[in-house]
Order: structure tokens, then sequence, then C-alpha cells
């Protein structure tokens, strides 16, 4: 009974390495001390951000102008900072220390250590993101009364949701290309940041509404609009998709970077 016991075990291991993947990466970012202050941060920093320009906008009526849903979340600018660097580092962290060859040697399919990661990620993010995106909304509510009906709200609370979750997936790709944590934050942050910017400074209109539609933050945010859509660079589904597609084609490049390179 015995041997046949120890025959056993190695092949329920054999036929579900992705378990085992994912409870290798799952064990290693729990255990990281980062990741329980990164992830409150995410939750105060976003909250903290919206209730300060909630609190500090005009509003002399019983309904407030513009679009209070959205000005109640605009934490989730800076939240999403730190969701990349919680992301950055689940992958970045054994470059650094060069942890990811004895990872690579007991995990050596990289594709799904690559999905492994991105998964425990995700699902560190999204109670993180739910948590400090309705706290925001609901201070915002109560600070900044609007008109919106509850479908626009939930459409604005839920797609920030899947927008952080996306922004997390897309450092993780980044980061599976650079191999480097420094550098893969920095070239998240400008990815996140620099496309406003540009759009800001664009001297055409016309020049400026294509910079905002393609950038993952400006498109991705769109989501986030509950008055004047018409009046959008996109659509709020369609900009999400935009972030989408800057997340996932991340995760290919770096899954197809992580296969074709040596650690």
């Amino acid at each position: 009974m015995s041997t046949g016991l120890a025959v056993a075990a190695p092949s329920v291991r054999t036929r579900r390495p992705g378990l085992r993947y994912l409870h290798a990466e799952w064990t290693k970012l729990r255990t990281a001390p980062e990741t329980v202050w990164l992830a409150a941060g995410i939750v105060v920093a976003t909250v903290a951000v919206s209730a300060l320009v909630a609190a500090n906008m005009p509003c002399g009526t019983a309904v407030c102008g513009g679009d209070p849903t959205k000005a109640g979340l605009t934490g989730v600018q800076l939240g999403q900072a730190l969701v990349a660097i919680l992301a950055v580092l689940a992958v970045g962290g054994e470059y650094g220390t060069g942890m990811i060859h004895s990872t690579l040697a007991a995990m050596p399919r990289r594709a799904g250590l690559l999905a492994a990661k991105a998964l425990v990620v995700t699902c560190v993010v999204a109670p993180a993101a739910v948590v400090a995106v309705a706290g925001s909304a609901l201070l915002g509510r109560h600070l900044l009364p609007g008109a919106a009906g509850l479908p626009a709200v939930l459409r604005a609370t839920g797609g920030t949701v899947l927008y952080l979750m996306l922004i997390g997936l897309l450092a993780i790709g980044v980061t599976a290309i650079v191999r480097n944590a420094a550098a893969a934050v920095g070239v998240v942050l400008a990815l996140l940041y620099l496309f406003p910017i540009l759009a800001a400074a664009a001297p055409d209109p016309h020049w400026e509404r294509h910079l905002l539609q393609i950038g993952p933050m400006t498109a991705g945010l769109a989501v986030q609009a509950t008055t004047g859509l018409d009046k959008l660079p996109i659509g709020p589904w369609a900009g999400l998709g935009v972030t989408a597609a800057w997340a996932f084609g991340a995760l290919l490049v770096g899954g197809v970077a992580l296969a074709a390179r040596d650690a």
C-alpha cells in the first residue's frame, strides 16, 4: 500500500502542473512582506485622493454639475501606480535576486509560469481594487451628490475595478519583457502617464484625440464617465478594450520573450 501511494503522488503532480505552479506562485506572493503593504496602499491611496478631490470640488446645490461619479474615482490615477509596482515585483523581484533560475528549474513550462503569476497577482489586485473603488464611490456619492443613474454608476465602478486588474496584467507583461523591476516600473508608469501629457501638448485637436484614444490610461478611464459620453474621445467599453489590448499584448510579448531567452 505504501509503495502505491509513493508512486501515485508524483503522478498527480505530473498530471496537474498548473495547480503546482499556482500554489508555488501564490505562496511566494502572499509571503512577500511588500504584498500586504502594497495591497493596503492601493486602498488607502485611492480612497484618500478621491476623498480629497471630492471634498474640495465646489458643489453648491443638491445636485453637483459635471460628472460627480468620475470625480469621486480620481484616486484611481494614483492607486494604479501601486498596482503596477505590486505586479512588477511579482516578476522582477525574482530577476533581481537571481531566484528566477530556481523557479524555472522547478517550473520549466514558461508560459504556465507567466500565466500563474498573472493569475495570482490578479487575485490580490481584485479585492484591493473592489474595496478601493467601492470606498471611493461611496465617499464621492456622499460628498458630491449627482444625477447619474445606478446602471451608469455600476458600469463606472465595475469598469474601474477591471481597469486596475488590467494594469496589473500590463505590468506583468512589461516586466517579463524587460526583466528588471526598476526599468519595468519606469516603462509602465510612462505608458500610463505619458499619453495624457503628450495629448495636452499636442497642437492639433485631431492628434490630441487620437493620443487619448490609444493611451492605456486615458482610454481605459473613459469607463468612469457617466455624463457627456458623446463628447468622449472614445466610448467607455471601447476604451477599456484598448487597455485590455495593451495588457494582453504585453503578456503575449512577455511570454514569447520568456520562452525565447535564457533566465
